[in-house]
C-alpha cells in the first residue's frame, strides 16, 4: 500500500480554495467512506495526509467539525459525525433523502463543472481507492458499499473521458482500471501528476527489462551498457517532466527526450536516425548529455 499512500499524500497537498470543490471532494469522501447514512458519517483512514486534510475540508465545505477525530499517531483512525444537526446540513447540501430506507445516489447536479467532478473523484479515491505499486502490476480501483453509487460512477467517469471496468466484491461495488495509460490519465486528472509519471516510468522500465531479457543472448555486455544509459536518461527526462521544465526546452532537446521515451530499447545511433532531420550518433549523444545536465541542475541543492 506504500504507493497508494504516496498518491494520496500528493492529492492532499493542494490547498482547498473553492467551496464548491470542497463540497464535491467531501461528497466523494462520504460516498466511498466506511459508513454514511442519516444517523452517522464515519470515515476510517490510515493516511496521515488525509487525517490532516479532512477537518479542513469539512470546515470549508459545511462549516462544521467532526464529533470525533482519531488520536495523533500512525495506524487507522476514525472521523465521526453523529450530531443530527450536522448530518442534516450535509444531507441538505447534496439534496439527499434522509429516509433510512432510501438508497444513496450520486447527485450529478452537484457535479456539473469539470473541476467539481475532478474534486469528487479525488475524494472518492482518498476514501475508497487504492492503486498497485506499478513495479508489480497495474490496478487502480474505487470501492463503495452503496450499490447505486457504484453503478452510477462509471457513467460519471465516462463523461470525464475514462473507460473503467466494473465488478462486485463481498457486497461492494468496485470500479477499476487495469491499463497503465488509463491509470496515468486518471491520476493526472485527480491532481497527482508526479504519481502518474511514476507509473509511466515504471512501465518504461518494465518494458525495457522485458526487451532486455528477450535479447540477453545477443550481446549482453553492450546491451547492459545501453540499458543502464537508457535508464539514466529516462530518469533524467522524468525529473525534467516532474519539474515542468521539459516543455520549455528547445525543440531539438524535446525531440530527443520524446524519442528516448518512445524507444527505450534503441541505441543512440538508431535514435539519431529517427530525428527530423537525422543526426549522427555523436550529435544525439550530445543532446542526451545536455538533457541529463539540465536534469541535474533542476535537482534541489
Amino acid at each position: 500500500m506504500a504507493f497508494s499512500a504516496d498518491v494520496k499524500g500528493e492529492l492532499c497537498r493542494p490547498s482547498i480554495s473553492r467551496k464548491c470543490c470542497a463540497q464535491a471532494e467531501a461528497y466523494g469522501v462520504l460516498l466511498f467512506c466506511g459508513a454514511f447514512h442519516p444517523r452517522q458519517a464515519r470515515i476510517v483512514t490510515e493516511c496521515g495526509a488525509l487525517k490532516e486534510r479532512l477537518p479542513l475540508l469539512f470546515r470549508k465545505a459545511f462549516k462544521t467539525a467532526f464529533d470525533q477525530t482519531p488520536e495523533p499517531g500512525e495506524g487507522k483512525g476514525a472521523f465521526l459525525i453523529e450530531e443530527p444537526a450536522k448530518l442534516k446540513v450535509i444531507f441538505e447540501t447534496f439534496d439527499l433523502e434522509r429516509d433510512a430506507s432510501v438508497s444513496l445516489h450520486i447527485n450529478l447536479a452537484q457535479l456539473e463543472e469539470d473541476h467539481c467532478r475532478a474534486a469528487f473523484l479525488r475524494g472518492a479515491f482518498l476514501a475508497g481507492g487504492s492503486v498497485t505499486d506499478p513495479m508489480k502490476g497495474y490496478h487502480l480501483e474505487l470501492v463503495t458499499s452503496h450499490y447505486h453509487v457504484g453503478r452510477e460512477l462509471p457513467a460519471l467517469l465516462r463523461e470525464a473521458g475514462f473507460e473503467p471496468k466494473e465488478a462486485e466484491r463481498k457486497g461492494s461495488r468496485v470500479v477499476y482500471f487495469k491499463q497503465s495509460d488509463h491509470i496515468e490519465d486518471f491520476l493526472t486528472y485527480l491532481g497527482a501528476p508526479v504519481s502518474a509519471m511514476a507509473v509511466m516510468n515504471a512501465k518504461l522500465e518494465r518494458d525495457l527489462q522485458g526487451r532486455v531479457n528477450r535479447q540477453v543472448n545477443c550481446d549482453s555486455a553492450n546491451l547492459d551498457k545501453t540499458v543502464a544509459a537508457a535508464r539514466e536518461q529516462l530518469a533524467a527526462i522524468g525529473r525534467l517532466e516532474e519539474s515542468g521544465r521539459l516543455d520549455f526546452l528547445p525543440d531539438k532537446l524535446r525531440e530527443a527526450a520524446r524519442l528516448r521515451v518512445e524507444h527505450p530499447e534503441l541505441n543512440l545511433g538508431q535514435l539519431g536516425a529517427l530525428c527530423e532531420p537525422g543526426v549522427s550518433k555523436s550529435a544525439f549523444n550530445h543532446r542526451m548529455r545536455k538533457l541529463m545536465e539540465l536534469a541535474e541542475s533542476a535537482e534541489p541543492s
